[in-house]
């Protein structure tokens, strides 16, 4: 049951609108995947695929599909993202090479997004306050195979002081009362509430304020929500503009997300439905359910004033991360010439045993929570190195030495992913294993037996 004052200020809201609105959820709600662009493509994915309009690699699926049960999500071919969740990260327009924070990032559907805008090149913080949530972060950056992204576990306060004016790109995806989830969430619906929409504007604010400090100047934000509350959303940013006239918002292109709307008009902002809008409120983006296939979500695009002075580029407060010298690398130096053809560019860490390839201009992480500081690449043991599962998903079949492909139909693949050895012959040593050419963990041969190196903890 759809909570009542929630119905009675949607039909204040939408007026004639409104009964087909409340129709659309209960009805179905429609399925989409992302592809990784870096690893596959769409065309090759065995499911019924319908593009979505509005991202990149993006595409329906049929409920009969289960993508989600198929080899090729363990190896990070795809992430099941719902469709209109795919539209705010590509407001951002990214370039490869800028520095980019994604401020609530978890489970990181929206974090994967920019890492692939990026292709490797520069700096993504996906920050994350809840522990929990950003250890899910930190496994679904891992399982699409990005290379270039910090994971934090901070409150954003604790970033702002660290980190002002230093990044080039921001993304707010903020905590929302999540009115868009109703439909596929029931949890959702069971704890909405008026005052819960208030808090949600509240802390809303207070991220945004963070969010602020650390944008650079010329810098761009993307604020979004999951939800339809004009209190959280044109309000929300309505409230922001007003406490920061060096912000201003940036017009989306609607007619990309509204095709076959009902009206020219269906996704724009709304500034009627709050008190004292700002102006250029109509340029902000409300996805509806019974106009797009896709749930709610609201966007907009900032530009904070000015430009960086050319060569310029911000330190955070404590410099940057110091990486390892070579000669502390003996045992990944000689994994890698026997086992990979990767060239690395960036600075190496070192936690315990374990080892890191971070971005080269990574700052310093003094006094932060870090889950992944770079690309995890393995432990280093005594006289040998053991590769780790993020190394190979981060992997192209043709950067290992030895390849070991299965096919995603061969009873075979699904062994592997349960943790089964198989047999096979060839030259002994690490291999990376495969499905359908798309990396998927580690095997290492040895007297005729590829002995599986798959996570205890990943197995099905």
């Amino acid at each position: 049951m759809l909570p009542q004052p929630f119905l009675d200020r949607m039909k204040g809201l939408l007026g004639e609108e409104y009964e087909v609105f409340v129709k659309n959820l209960t009805q179905e709600s429609c399925q989409a995947l992302r592809v990784n662009l870096g690893k596959v493509k769409g065309e090759s994915l065995p499911f019924h695929l319908t593009p979505v309009p509005w991202a990149e690699g993006g595409y329906y699926y049929e409920k009969e599909d289960q993508p989600g049960k198929h080899p090729l999500h363990e190896a990070g071919a795809y992430y099941i993202q719902e469709p209109s969740a795919m539209a705010p990260a590509p407001l951002l327009a990214l370039q490869p090479g800028e520095r980019v924070l994604d401020l609530c990032a978890a489970p990181g559907g929206k974090s994967t997004q920019l890492a692939a805008c990026l292709k490797g090149r520069g700096l993504l913080v996906c920050n994350e306050i809840h522990p929990a949530r950003a250890r899910i972060l930190s496994e679904n950056i891992e399982r699409m195979g990005v290379k270039n992204a910090c994971v934090t576990n901070e409150a954003p306060e604790t970033l702002s002081k660290l980190f002002p004016g230093y990044f080039d790109a921001i993304l707010v995806d903020a905590p929302c009362s999540g009115e868009g989830m109703f439909r596929k969430n029931e949890e959702a619906c069971a704890e909405w509430s008026p005052e819960n929409v208030e808090r949600c504007a509240h802390r809303q604010d207070e991220i945004l304020e963070q969010a602020a400090e650390m944008l650079r100047s010329g810098g761009r934000m993307v604020y979004s929500t999951c939800t339809f509350a004009p209190l959280e959303n044109e309000g929300s940013v309505s409230r922001f503009l007003k406490r920061h006239p060096e912000f201003s918002i940036v017009p989306v292109n609607q007619e990309r997300f509204c095709q076959g709307a009902q009206k020219a008009t269906a996704c724009q902002g709304r500034p009627q439905w709050i008190e004292n809008p700002v102006p250029g409120l109509e340029g902000t983006l409300r996805l509806w359910p019974h106009h797009v296939k896709g749930e709610g979500h609201f966007a907009a695009l900032l530009k904070k004033a000015g430009e960086l002075e050319e060569g310029l580029r911000p330190e955070g407060r404590n410099g940057l991360e110091k990486g390892l010298p070579e000669r502390e690398l003996g045992e990944w130096t000689a994994f890698q010439r026997e086992f990979l053809k990767w060239s690395f560019s960036g600075k190496y860490l070192k936690f315990g045993d374990q080892l890191y390839l971070a971005p080269g201009e990574l700052p310093s992480l003094k006094g932060l929570k870090v889950l992944r500081p770079g690309l995890h690449l393995g432990t280093l043991k005594k006289n040998r190195f053991e590769p780790s599962h993020a190394l190979a998903l981060a992997l192209l079949p043709g950067e290992a030495v030895h390849v070991w492909n299965l096919d995603a139909e061969d009873p075979q693949a699904r062994a592997y992913l349960s943790g089964q050895t198989f047999p096979a012959s060839g030259e002994k040593g690490w291999y990376l294993i495969c499905v359908d050419g798309c990396s998927m963990g580690w095997g290492k041969l040895a007297g005729g037996i590829m002995k599986n190196h798959y996570p205890k903890g990943l197995r099905k």
